[in-house]
Parts: C-alpha cells; sequence; structure tokens
C-alpha cells in the first residue's frame, strides 16, 4: 500500500470526477502540502475536442509522472481509446524490466470507463463507479460509497467531501485537494 496520497474517482449521472490531495512525505515529514496529482489529458484537433481522460496518481512522484507519460503515449497511439491504452500500459508495465520497477498506481477515467492501472499488470474497473486508491482510498472509498447513496452530491462534489473526511482520518492525506471533472 502507498503511504503517499489518496487519489478517488466517482462517476455519477452525467460527470465522472477524480481528485487527489496535496501532501508529499518523505519518511515521517511532510515535505510539500501542494502537489497536484490529478491531471486532465486533453486532445484538441482543429478545434475539436478529440479526447479527455482524467488521471490521477499515488506514488512515487518520478515513476507516476514517467507512468503517466506513458499513457499519454498510448492514449495517442491508440486515438483516445482508453480501455485500449490502459490495456496495453498495464501489458507494458507488467512486462518491461525497468518499468516494473516503477512504484506507482494510476486512476484514469473517461467518459465511459474508469480504471485502476498496477505495475502488477492489474487493470480494475470497479463494479460502482467509485475507484480509490493510495494511503487513504479504503477511507475515502468508504465515504464516497455512503455519499453517493444517501446524497443527491454530483460526482465532483462526492469527491470533495470524501476526500476531506479522509483528511481528518488518514495522516498521509492533507485538505489541499485537486478535483477533475468531465462532463459526459
Amino acid at each position: 500500500m502507498f503511504k503517499s496520497t489518496t487519489i478517488l474517482s466517482v462517476r455519477r449521472d452525467d460527470e465522472v470526477a477524480i481528485g487527489g490531495d496535496g501532501q508529499v512525505t518523505l519518511n515521517d515529514a511532510i515535505v510539500k502540502h501542494g502537489s497536484n496529482k490529478v491531471q486532465k489529458i486533453e486532445k484538441i484537433e482543429d478545434k475539436k475536442v478529440k479526447y479527455q481522460i482524467l488521471v490521477g496518481f499515488a506514488g512515487a512522484a518520478a515513476d507516476a509522472i514517467s507512468l503517466f507519460e506513458k499513457l499519454e503515449g498510448k492514449l495517442d497511439e491508440y486515438r483516445g481509446d482508453l480501455r485500449r491504452a490502459a490495456v496495453e500500459l498495464a501489458k507494458d508495465w507488467r512486462s518491461d524490466r525497468i518499468l516494473r520497477r516503477l512504484d506507482a498506481m494510476l486512476a484514469a477515467a473517461d467518459a465511459k470507463n474508469s480504471f485502476l492501472i498496477s505495475g502488477n499488470g492489474d487493470l480494475i474497473a470497479p463494479d460502482d463507479d467509485i475507484l480509490a486508491l493510495g494511503s487513504g482510498g479504503t477511507m475515502a472509498l468508504a465515504a464516497a460509497r455512503a455519499l453517493l447513496k444517501h446524497t443527491e452530491l454530483s460526482a465532483s462534489e462526492i469527491v470533495k467531501e470524501a476526500m476531506d473526511i479522509t483528511s481528518d482520518i488518514c495522516i498521509y492525506t492533507n485538505k489541499h485537494i485537486t478535483v477533475e471533472k468531465l462532463k459526459i
């Protein structure tokens, strides 16, 4: 389990959102409060949006950035098809000797799909449209499930509230929360 961050993705109605906290820890010390571990990948050609993908990462920052860049390359190669890009990234990640040593996990979502991608070759699509990873992942997952079931909040509002709840419990998660969303 990564003791470095919390990433949460929620899909509801016409919106998908991914959020992450900003805390960076090194051993037992907080070294940064405002890191951004969530990004939107957007490909625009001829003033038309070809695809939009949300990505959040947990783990070693340099490793996560390398994987983020590899996912971007796969998305370009497969013309924005997140399912195909995620499968190919997971295969490469598992089989490549250098990639296999990278210590990170990714959550990725587009208008139709959400995936957790790991270096073990895992490619997991959630049953309930919620993905959570990192040190506070189980706490964020529980909070998001409760909010999804008992409120009418939008996906991005659920992510923000669940991350806020998690930051009150998990010592590796802070309240500097970044949320990216897509209308679907």
